[in-house]
């Protein structure tokens, strides 16, 4: 390996590093946020995940758009897989609700 790439392969070392400092903050940060304005983003997040892929779905039957198979079926999975962990999330909040719920006084 030539002494250019070493160099370039330590100054991406050096840059990630110093993103993942600043990304420890912001979760630093975020942990301090309200829950239900973390939940309300993953919803949201999940919501415009299931928008794109049935956007890009509409486009490809309609030839309208430049979206190909490949890129349409990922979509749509990559909407289905967001959607079914924030179901099992809700599962968990509402199990651990119950069971405080329940807790004898």
């Amino acid at each position: 390996m030539s002494e250019m790439h070493i160099n370039q392969v330590l100054a991406q070392m050096r840059a990630m590093s110093a993103e993942a400092g600043s990304k420890s903050r912001e979760v630093e940060q975020s942990q301090s946020a309200d829950f239900s304005a973390l939940f309300r983003q993953a919803v949201d997040t999940v919501n415009a995940n299931q928008q794109q892929a049935s956007a890009m779905a509409s486009a490809f039957e309609t030839g309208s758009g430049d979206a190909s198979l490949p890129e349409v079926m990922i979509s749509m999975q990559k909407a289905s897989v967001s959607f079914q962990a924030m179901v099992q999330v809700r599962n968990k909040l509402l199990d651990a609700y119950n069971d405080v719920m329940n807790m004898p006084m």
